[in-house]
């Protein structure tokens, strides 16, 4: 799933066409959704906005929670400002999806649940139509990834779609019939899945054993002292932690000016 904002503009009168404008990147952090996509999405001024992004932050040795906070907020808030109805989706973390040991794949989880509980209490100040997606039985189906098992093919954007309409129509903001989910195109074969791994597949491990492995083996190492110790939970109670103090900052900073 490319990361960031999605944009169908001028619905019109029911049975119209929708322009939809696609500004969204793989590999897209909240950093570049909001000095590079947030601007072009705001001159398109749309109806109706999504954005779903997070999951790229928590693959970087430069994950901050108080970061990402900041930036969702304010790219939340942009849109909000300008009327158009907000869609948001808190995601599956990418340790369980690409399959990693435990070890490794609970500090991803870790910092996936953390990004998750932010964009829960965006949504709900600025009245956001969210998807909770990171759990469920599609998750653990095959068929729902493409070869990178990391972003959904065909079938999982179709899943997605249809439980985005689900909570569209839930919240009387879609009449129109459900999408499909059954695929248009045949899903690709098991030699273009291992060309990919080859090729593209290749180059995006080496870039994450440059930068977010080293860090990762950090983090690993501490998760084996603490479950020795018998300490683990305060790795998690040191996560929310963390994320109450990010949201307790844009508090403060929405204050600040009303105090002035």
């Amino acid at each position: 799933m490319p990361a960031g904002v999605e944009a169908p503009v001028e619905p019109g009168e029911p049975g119209e066409p929708v322009e939809f404008i696609n500004l969204a990147v793989s590999g897209a952090q909240t950093r570049d959704v909001l000095e590079r996509q947030l601007p072009a999405g705001l001159e398109l001024r749309p109806d109706v906005v999504s954005v779903v992004v997070g999951v790229n932050d928590t693959l970087r040795c430069t994950f901050d929670i108080h970061a990402v906070a900041a930036r969702l907020d304010t790219v939340y808030g942009a849109f909000a400002g300008q009327g158009a109805v907000l869609l948001t989706a808190c995601l599956p973390d990418p340790g369980g999806t690409l399959g990693l040991p435990g070890v490794l794949a609970r500090p991803l989880a870790r910092r996936q649940r953390a990004v998750n509980a932010v964009v829960h209490a965006l949504s709900e100040r600025y009245g956001a139509v969210h998807l909770h997606a990171a759990e469920g039985a599609w998750l653990t189906d095959r068929a729902m990834w493409s070869a990178d098992r990391l972003h959904p093919g065909e079938r999982g954007h179709r899943q997605l779609a249809v439980r985005f309409h689900a909570v569209l129509a839930e919240a009387g903001l879609a009449t129109g019939s459900a999408p499909s989910p059954e695929p248009e195109f045949p899903a690709p074969t098991t030699s273009a899945s291992l060309w990919w791994l080859a090729t593209a597949g290749t180059g995006w491990v080496a870039r994450r054993c440059t930068d977010l492995l080293p860090q990762l083996l950090t983090l690993a190492a501490d998760e084996l002292r603490h479950r020795a110790r018998g300490t683990s939970a305060r790795l998690d109670l040191r996560a929310s932690a963390a994320v109450s103090a990010a949201l307790a900052a844009l508090s403060v900073a929405e204050r600040q000016p009303d105090a002035a």
